[in-house]
C-alpha cells in the first residue's frame, strides 16, 4: 500500500522537478496563488495519525504528508470554484452546521473534542465552509445533471440478471463505523477521525443524532464513517446472505429480522469500535424480475453512483488543468533526493 502511494505521488513530483522556484516560508503548496502551510498538514496529520503506536520512518512519513496536502489541494481547488461561482456557504448555513454538530455535546466536551484535533471552533467552521461550498457545487455541476434512463436499467439488468437470483433470503445493508484506533487507510470526506474510545462513542453518538435529524445515512457515512472498504461507497456493504449471522451474531441475525427497509439500528458497540446498521432491502430467494420495483431502484442507485463517481473525477481533473498548482513540498523532496521538510 505505502509503495502504491509513492508511485501514485511521483508523476506529481517529477512534473516539478523543472519548477525551481523559491518557496514562501512555511508555504507548502500555492493554489492559484492562494497558499496551503505546513501549519495545516501538521494539524490534519496529527488528528489522523499521532495515535499510531510507532512512529513511521522518514520516508513514510514523507508519503503521509504528501497524502494529507494532496487532499488539502484538492479542497483548495474545489473551492475556489464554488467561489468562482457563487457557492459559497452563508454565515447563516455555517452557523446551522456547526450547531448542529455541537448539539450532543455540553461545551466542556466539544472544547476537548475540538483540543484532540488541535482546532478552534473558527478552524472547525472554515472547514465547515469549505465542505458546505464544496457540496454545493458538487450538487449543481454534478448530480443535477445525472439522469439514468429505463433502458440503462433494463441493459444492465439483462447483462447482469444471474446477480439477481438469490440462492437463499439476503439483506442489503450500509454501515457507518467508528473506531478507537484510526485506520491509515481509512479516508472519509472530512478527514475525521476518533483517536480515543471516547471520541469514538462520541462522534457516532453525534452521528446519531443527526440520523434521528433526518440527515442523510449515505452522506453521513461519506463525511465520517471510517471503514475503508465501504466508506468511498456511502456505507454500502452490499446483499449479504442471512446466513452469515447464523453462528458469527446471532444476536445481531435478530435484529436485522426484526428491522424494515430503511430503518436504521441503534448504536451496536464492538470491541474498539462503534456502527450504526441502515436496511436498505430485503430479498426473498429466488430470481428477482425487472419488473419489482425494489430491482430497479437498486439498480438506479447503483448506477446513479457509478455516473456520480466518474463525474466528480472528470470534473475535478479538468478543475485541476485549469488551476494553477505549485508543489512546493514535492519539489523539496526532489531537490533534496527524498529528504523532505
Amino acid at each position: 500500500m505505502q509503495l502504491a502511494r509513492l508511485v501514485y505521488a511521483l508523476p506529481a513530483l517529477l512534473v516539478l522537478t523543472g519548477c525551481h522556484k523559491a518557496a514562501p516560508a512555511n508555504v507548502a503548496a500555492t493554489v492559484n496563488n492562494r497558499p496551503i502551510t505546513y501549519a495545516e498538514i501538521d494539524r490534519i496529520y496529527d488528528a489522523q495519525f499521532s495515535a499510531t503506536a510507532e512512529r513511521p520512518s522518514d520516508d513514510v512519513l514523507a508519503i503521509q504528508k504528501m497524502e494529507v496536502l494532496r487532499t488539502l489541494i484538492e479542497n483548495e481547488i474545489m473551492l475556489q470554484r464554488a467561489e468562482k461561482l457563487g457557492l459559497l456557504a452563508t454565515d447563516p448555513e455555517v452557523d446551522a452546521k456547526f450547531n448542529e454538530i455541537k448539539a450532543p455535546y455540553t461545551q466542556e466536551e466539544f472544547q476537548r473534542q475540538l483540543e484532540g484535533r488541535k482546532m478552534t471552533a473558527n478552524d472547525l467552521k472554515t472547514n465547515m465552509r469549505r465542505d458546505l461550498s464544496i457540496q454545493k457545487l458538487v450538487n449543481r455541476e454534478i448530480i443535477s445533471k445525472i439522469a439514468i434512463t429505463d433502458k440503462e436499467i433494463t441493459d444492465f439488468f439483462n447483462a447482469n440478471k444471474a446477480s439477481f437470483n438469490r440462492a437463499e433470503p439476503t439483506i442489503h445493508l450500509a454501515q457507518i463505523l467508528v473506531t478507537s484506533q484510526p485506520d491509515p487507510n481509512a479516508r472519509n470526506l472530512k478527514n475525521d477521525k476518533a483517536l480515543t474510545e471516547e471520541q469514538a462513542r462520541k462522534k457516532i453518538q453525534m452521528i446519531e443524532a443527526r440520523l434521528h435529524q433526518d440527515d442523510d445515512f449515505k452522506m453521513l457515512a461519506e463525511n465520517y464513517s471510517e471503514d475503508p472498504e465501504s466508506t468511498p461507497n456511502g456505507g454500502d456493504l452490499g446483499f449479504l446472505p442471512m446466513s452469515a449471522f447464523d453462528k458469527s451474531s446471532p444476536e445481531l441475525r435478530k435484529l436485522l429480522l426484526a428491522m424494515q427497509p430503511g430503518q436504521i439500528s441503534p448504536i451496536l458497540p464492538s470491541p474498539g469500535a462503534f456502527r450504526i446498521l441502515k436496511v436498505i432491502s430485503k430479498e426473498p430467494a429466488g430470481q428477482r424480475d425487472l419488473n419489482d420495483p425494489r430491482v430497479q431502484q437498486t439498480i438506479r442507485d447503483g448506477l446513479r453512483g457509478r455516473k456520480e463517481q466518474l463525474l466528480r473525477n472528470a470534473y475535478y481533473e479538468i478543475a485541476r488543468n485549469e488551476a494553477k498548482i505549485v508543489n512546493y513540498y514535492a519539489q523539496s523532496i526532489v531537490e533534496g533526493a527524498g529528504k523532505a521538510k
